[in-house]
């Protein structure tokens, strides 16, 4: 027995000594490691050979000579357990079968994952407050890490959309109201929610993912038609305004009455559910004098009123569906109706119109043209009769009224300023009122006031006589006319002086020299100026005849001595006396520009009126009475009856 003892462990080694073995045959190995040492060794009998067996994880390892590696990087995601079967065979025979485990140890290597990248939620405006809007299933992320744990935070996009709602909790995404909402202030929110796998930010490796929420509040019917125009209190009640109107004793209107400060409407206070609003009576209405229409809330007459009286009507508007309702108050005044007269709000209108148009083309408003001319009178204390109001024009078969506009009745073929009466005629009351028209034909459509003219600049049309100055114009207006009548001054100071000054020398008791009798103008040039008629010019009124100086001395020359003035072959030829030659203009054009004219009196024994205009002071000054008659190139612009028949320039004065 001893011996057996003894013998077993060799026997045990023996046995051993045929057949494969592994140190080790469990391995731990972190996902994503990727290593090129042999995970163990293994022994091989001599004579035997070791392969994989089918149980191995199919790509997972292999074997190079006797030594086992891993052949890919694990992935506990993928696959947390890795196994490897080892069989050594003798030729065809397997002699050992081994085991080797890899368990392959979990790394946060994974982002967490919404199942969405954005989602819309519809949240009724009624819901309660500390309601769960949203449930955790439905806005959770997912983590293939084996231990990872999430955190959430909400963070807001739209301002202010954090106060209405939050998370339960860090790790619970559940969305929670936490006021009520209002449909009117804010209807949609939206939020981006984030998840991270580590409790802090800062941790490596951490790993984050976002979604966007969208919160769409939907109007639930909470609150009560509201009656137009009313005040805003707050989102649910609308302060409205009472109705009032006025009718005439003894009348039923035909239409809907008109109502301060406007007809009788309502509409639902939920906008975005806006129930139809049905109209009635509450109260007031038991004599049925009123009406009202169900759909329009239109307040019409049943029946005349015979005496002045207040009507207080109740009307309710309610909700098509019965939901809700509200009640306002109509009242009604019944006055008399005598003496009510409409009227015109002016008592002249003025149109205008093309000359050439047709029949039935309206008259244009004469301050507006591009608007048609449009008369409306009014009955001030009974605004409803004015749709009762009708117009024609009394005394102008040019013109007729179509409603509150004016057309054309015939064809306007002449230009002008046409008047007519328009008579305003309540068809209820059977008052009166009558305007005037005044419509100008022109030859064509006056553009209107702004418009665009030829030259790219705006043009306005106002008659000429609305036209007005600016002070720069002004004065530079009365500049020029200052300087024209100190010119006119100078000139008549300078005529006086030529014409009278040997008359101012025999007031002063100088005596006088003796004065030749002919007329020398040194601009004049006799030999080359051209002669023709001219009409005399009209003599003026009033002018005393002007004596001969009395000069003592000599006895003056005859007649025969005189200087001989040229006569007009005109008046040589109809055989009139030389001595009575009629006045001749004779115009000369002078080198710096501008003529010069003289006039010569009726009488050739008169006293002549001389001017000279525009010629330079030196050539007036040196003027004498020996001078020739003519001088330089006057014969240069003249031409046969050119005297007569040249109208007068802008640089030509006649006295």
């Amino acid at each position: 027995m001893r011996t057996w003892a003894l013998l077993l462990p060799l026997l045990m080694a023996t046995a051993q000594a045929q057949v494969c073995s592994v140190d080790k045959t469990v391995f731990e190995v972190k996902e994503n490691t990727n290593s090129s040492e042999p995970l163990l060794d293994i022994y091989v009998p001599e004579g035997q050979q070791v392969t994989l067996g089918p149980s191995s994880t199919r790509f997972a390892f292999r074997i190079q000579g006797t030594q086992l590696f891993l052949n890919v990087t694990p992935d506990y995601e993928e696959n947390s357990m890795l196994q490897a079967q080892l069989e050594c065979k003798s030729g065809d025979t397997t002699v050992t079968q081994l085991r080797v485990f890899v368990s392959v140890l979990d790394v946060n290597d994974n982002a967490p994952q919404f199942p969405y990248v954005a989602r819309v939620w519809k949240v009724p405006e009624d819901t309660k407050v500390n309601t769960t809007i949203i449930p955790e299933t439905e806005l959770e992320a997912q983590d293939l890490d084996k231990d990872d744990i999430l955190f959430y935070i909400l963070q807001e996009v739209t301002l202010g959309a954090s106060d209405f709602f939050s998370l339960m909790g860090t790790n619970r995404p559940a969305l929670r109201l936490d006021q009520p909402l209002d449909f009117e202030k804010c209807r949609n929110m939206t939020f981006q929610l984030l998840v991270r796998d580590t409790q802090e930010e800062n941790v490596e490796p951490s790993h984050t993912a976002t979604a966007t929420l969208v919160l769409e509040v939907q109007p639930a019917d909470l609150r009560p038609p509201w009656f137009l125009p009313c005040t805003y209190s707050d989102a649910y009640v609308c302060i409205q305004a009472q109705y009032q109107g006025t009718v005439p004793t003894g009348h039923k209107l035909p239409g809907a009455l008109v109502l301060q400060p406007g007809p009788i409407y309502a509409v639902d206070g939920d906008w975005a559910i806006s129930q139809p609003i049905v109209y009635s009576f509450m109260k007031g209405h038991e004599d049925g004098t009123f009406s009202i229409d169900a759909s329009t809330g239109n307040l019409t007459m049943s029946k005349s009123v015979p005496s002045p009286k207040t009507f207080l009507l109740v009307v309710k508007g309610e909700q098509a569906d019965h939901g809700r309702y509200s009640v306002t108050q109509v009242m009604v005044e019944a006055r008399d109706a005598n003496g009510s007269l409409p009227r015109f709000p002016e008592s002249l209108y003025r149109g205008t119109v093309a000359r050439g148009s047709g029949v039935g083309v309206a008259v244009k408003d004469a301050a507006a043209p591009s608007q048609p001319l449009r008369i409306r009178a009014q009955d001030p204390e009974f605004p409803d009769l004015n749709s009762a109001i009708t117009y024609q024009i009394t005394n102008n078969s040019n013109f007729r009224m179509d409603g509150e506009a004016v057309l054309t009745n015939a064809l306007l073929v002449h230009t002008g300023v046409f008047y007519a009466e328009v008579e305003a005629k309540n068809t209820v009351t059977s008052g009166t009122a009558t305007t005037v028209v005044e419509i100008q034909v022109s030859e064509q459509e006056p553009a209107p006031t702004g418009t665009s003219g030829a030259g790219g600049g705006s043009t306005t049309n106002k008659p000429s006589g609305d036209q007005r100055f600016s002070a720069v114009e002004m004065a530079a207006l009365g500049g020029v006319l200052g300087a024209l009548l100190l010119l006119a001054l100078i000139a008549l100071m300078v005529l006086v002086h030529k014409l009278y000054g040997h008359r101012l020398k025999c007031c002063s008791g100088k005596a006088l020299e003796p004065q030749p009798q002919g007329f020398d103008n040194q601009a004049f040039v006799s030999e080359e100026a051209n002669w023709a008629p001219a009409p005399s010019p009209s003599p003026r009124p009033g002018r005393p005849p002007t004596p001969e100086p009395v000069t003592p001395g000599p006895t003056s020359p005859s007649p025969a001595t005189l200087h001989h003035v040229p006569e007009s072959p005109a008046a040589a030829r109809d055989g009139e006396d030389p001595a009575a030659v009629r006045s001749i203009l004779t115009k000369e054009r002078r080198p710096e520009g501008g003529y010069k004219a003289v006039w010569f009196g009726e009488d050739i024994g008169a006293e002549a009126d001389v001017v000279v205009l525009n010629e330079p002071a030196s050539e007036a000054d040196g003027a004498g009475d020996s001078g020739s008659e003519g001088s330089g190139d006057a014969g240069s612009d003249a031409g046969p009856g050119r005297g007569t028949e040249d109208p007068p320039g802008a640089d030509s004065i006649y006295f």
